[in-house]
């Protein structure tokens, strides 16, 4: 199940009393060379970001300010993860339906990408992604 390879990650944590530092270091910290970084922010309530999978491309998620929850299927069951602290983050494997629910108020989702932009990458139709698991 490729669930076993999903998992959140506690980044290093450098405590200050001028204020809280994390880092998140590629190949060290999570298990890819980063490609790409995006963030999402100013989710209307109730909306839902994702809703695909990736044939190729590995993410992780931090929920850099407020909160959300990201269900992930394989084809086979479902799981939910829920991120709320700047220093947790979500690893998510190629082949894995994603979709990003449940947004607080002012939250940001820092999503670093293990490839750049590629179209043909992403898989948009569930029914297919279901029939044809990664």
């Amino acid at each position: 199940m490729i669930f076993n390879e999903a998992e959140i990650i506690q980044l290093p944590k450098n405590f200050d009393r001028r204020g809280n530092l994390s880092v998140i270091e590629q190949n060290n910290h999570i298990p890819f060379k980063i490609e790409r970084t995006y963030w999402i922010y100013d989710v209307p309530g109730g909306e839902v970001r994702g809703g695909h999978a990736y044939r190729n491309t590995q993410e992780f998620i931090v929920a850099l300010s407020g909160s959300f929850e990201v269900l992930m299927d394989d084809g086979k069951s479902r799981k939910l993860f829920s991120l709320n602290r700047s220093y947790y983050g979500l690893y998510v494997p190629k082949g894995v339906w994603r979709q990003m629910q449940n947004f607080s108020t002012n939250s940001v989702a820092l999503v670093l990408a293990s490839t750049k932009f590629d179209l043909s990458d992403y898989i948009y139709d569930y029914k297919s992604f279901k029939e044809n698991p990664q």
